[in-house]
């Protein structure tokens, strides 16, 4: 009989860490996400079934118990589960009409924490990141580089950079620069 081997998924940023004395970067915990898709009369029931009411204007979120929806549209979200729930099955139990995508395998974050971290991230990203423009909680989807990215400011100094995996190193190494630039 053949031996079976089961494939262990690696977190794509492993061991990696940079920043500068102005900017820190962290590669974010492992999380569940899911691309949804649904249309206005079933916002409700959804944001019921997920535990959060999800935001319908632009650059908006909403975060409860370890969970977040970030805005990316008018019928369009980023859910993230920093505790590995199924948001697939969370999302089916609401009974209204969506389309949800686990996006887990496909997406990975950066945490980027410091007083220079909107100046790193603005290195390579057109986004306005002042305060009045970008306040805490703001989302977007945007670029760094060349790749997309959804940014979530998550205090005046945090700012959450999902990226999908195949593009992280790249994404890592954009920030790195940006944040040695920072703190020049």
């Amino acid at each position: 009989m053949a031996d079976l081997t089961q494939a262990v998924r690696r977190a794509p940023l492993t061991g990696l860490h940079g920043g500068s004395s102005t900017v820190r970067l962290t590669p974010a915990a492992p999380a569940s996400h899911i691309s949804l898709r649904a249309g206005p009369d079933a916002v409700f029931a959804l944001s019921g079934a997920l535990g959060l009411d999800l935001p319908t204007r632009p650059k908006g979120s909403a975060s409860a118990n370890g969970r977040t929806a970030i805005w990316l549209g008018p019928d369009e979200w980023l859910v993230i589960d920093e505790n590995g729930a199924d948001l697939v099955a969370i999302a089916g139990s609401s009974g209204a009409l969506h389309a949800a995508t686990d996006v887990s395998h496909r997406n990975t974050a950066i945490i980027v924490a410091g007083p220079g971290a909107a100046s790193a991230i603005n290195a390579g990203c057109p986004q306005d990141l002042s305060l009045a423009v970008f306040p805490v909680g703001a989302g977007s989807r945007t670029i760094l580089g060349k790749a997309e990215i959804v940014l979530l400011r998550l205090a005046e100094d945090t700012f959450r950079v999902e990226c999908w995996r195949s593009f992280s190193t790249y994404v890592f190494g954009m920030l790195t620069e940006g944040a040695e630039d920072a703190s020049a």
